[in-house]
């Protein structure tokens, strides 16, 4: 069995159904962490309809909460959500910024981890995380079936 993730007539995903239970899981908890709707839809009749506009938003607000923080668990446990997201993004055809979204953060850090005897990590440069993030949506992307 499998399920679909659709924005207007297409489908941008075919996963089968433990893989979509576990992104819509994801998906809540982002959408709690971020305090933003995912405009991603429920799962109703094995399909799930995405709204362009609110998934935008949101992408974007995940993009840039990704490029703020420097905590390795945090960074390590939410980069394939991500890049998943990232993924869809791209299928769907979401306009992102990255010149915008890669820029160094403004403002506080969220999220900072400290680490033994190293000091505070640094982010990575604008363009290596920028080019990192879409390299792994690429590979990812040939695994995510349409």
């Amino acid at each position: 069995m499998s399920q679909d993730f659709i924005l207007g007539d297409e489908t941008l995903w075919n996963p089968s159904n433990g893989a979509s239970r576990l992104f819509l899981r994801q998906v809540e908890l982002f959408e709690a962490e971020l305090g933003l709707p995912s405009g991603i839809g429920p799962m109703e009749c094995d399909e799930s309809r995405i709204d362009p506009a609110l998934f935008g938003a949101f992408t974007h607000a995940l993009l840039a909460r990704h490029r703020r923080t420097t905590h390795t668990v945090i960074l390590t446990l939410s980069e394939g959500f991500t890049t998943t997201v990232l993924v869809l993004a791209e299928r769907a055809g979401i306009d992102l910024d990255w010149a915008e979204l890669a820029a160094p953060p403004r403002g506080p850090r969220s999220d900072v981890q400290i680490s033994a005897g190293t000091g505070m990590p640094t982010p990575a440069t604008p363009e290596a995380w920028a080019t990192s993030l879409r390299e792994k949506a690429a590979r990812l992307s040939r695994h995510m079936a349409r």
